[in-house]
């Protein structure tokens, strides 16, 4: 992949502070799809992911949060079952 090449990525966290949680969760919604609680799905580039990663640096405390960001394969096998946050029908390509 190289570095302008768009790909889907899973964005995780787990905050220690419900003001710093608001601001990541806010953060993430300008850049991504939220599926889960506290995880969303960003379609970005790899400079992309790394300015999303650091503005998220900037908000949390790393002694007490938690942020990770996985980038999905292309033709990955993707499954879900049980409620969704999105509507039915709907998958994240």
């Amino acid at each position: 992949m190289s570095q302008n090449e768009r790909a889907q990525w899973i964005v995780a966290y787990d905050m220690a502070c419900p003001r710093r949680w608001a601001k990541v969760f806010k953060c993430l919604k300008k850049n991504g799809i939220p599926i889960q609680y506290s995880v969303f799905s960003v379609e970005a580039s790899a400079i992309e992911m790394e300015k999303l990663m650091q503005q998220l640096t900037a908000v949390i405390d790393p002694k007490a949060d938690d942020v990770r960001a996985y980038r999905l394969p292309k033709n990955g096998w993707r499954f879900s079952i049980g409620k969704s946050l999105l509507p039915e029908g709907v998958w994240i390509p």
